[in-house]
């Protein structure tokens, strides 16, 4: 009886070392094997065997991460304190040296990209940081790249989410905006003075050259005016218009061409 239940101890270690020997990854899973201590090298995805208590894994997971960089204060180029934060999206793309090369890449892969976000927002104007935001997105990417490369860890995107001013300077640039458009206005009025200045030039050129076009806009003016609603209407009558029944006096018996009386 006793050699009996040896025997099913013996299979049911079995059957637990076994169980704890079967691995398995998911598709964007990779396990990194250590035996004794010694990188073995990386398996999955899928089924795997490891020797229990021999070999160790460490799992990474191979998906992008998302990566809030909290708010830093920075001073820019032209003394302005600004508060500035980013998301970064990044990756690993060798699974070995993310687990060898750093104790824990997501923690220094945040650290460096606060660091790099104070560096290169530092070094650059308000004006820049407000206007050329691309510009800045790809310079944080590269640098950013470039440090985490040696770790295994691929970073793709790097976006400044918000920039936060102080309150006077806030109220600076709203009057800085405001100032800019009372001077466009003024820009576009001075434009349309000076566009109708030179139609009333032409159109005075014209008049003068056929003095017919005088009559014909005090016609149309009168019309105008008469198809308006009001009680009292004076009209002034320029003599000009009575030049031609003027110049044609009749002759009578009673009078001479030259208009003496016989």
């Amino acid at each position: 009886m006793a050699a009996v239940y040896a025997v099913v101890a013996v299979l049911v270690l079995l059957l637990l070392l076994l169980l704890a020997a079967i691995k398995v990854a998911r598709e964007y899973e990779r396990a990194v094997v250590f035996r004794l201590g010694r990188l073995l090298g990386v398996k999955g995805p899928g089924l795997f065997v490891l020797i229990p208590v021999i070999d160790r894994m460490m799992m990474v997971d191979l998906r992008t991460i998302t990566l809030n960089v909290p708010p830093q204060e920075v001073i820019t180029r032209d003394n302005v304190t600004v508060t500035v934060n980013a998301v970064a999206y990044f990756r690993v793309v060798d699974a070995a040296r993310a687990v060898v090369q750093v104790e824990n890449y997501l923690v220094a892969t945040s650290q460096i990209a606060q660091t790099t976000l104070r560096s290169v927002v530092g070094q650059a104007d308000l004006d820049q940081l407000l206007a050329e935001r691309d510009q800045i997105n790809e310079r944080l990417q590269t640098i950013i790249d470039q440090q985490t490369e040696p770790w295994g860890v691929k970073v793709s995107v790097v976006e400044v989410k918000d920039v936060e001013l102080p309150q006077s300077m806030q109220r600076a640039i709203a009057r800085q905006a405001e100032a800019e458009r009372e001077r466009r206005a003024k820009v576009i009025a001075a434009e349309g003075e000076l566009q109708a200045s030179e139609a009333l030039a032409r159109a005075a050129g014209v008049l003068a050259a056929e003095p017919v076009t005088v009559q014909l806009r005090y016609l149309q003016t009168m019309s105008e005016i008469a198809s308006e609603r009001s009680s009292t209407i004076i009209i002034p009558f320029p003599i000009d218009l009575l030049a031609p029944f003027v110049g044609a006096r009749p002759t009578g018996p009673g009078r001479r061409e030259g208009g003496e009386q016989a």
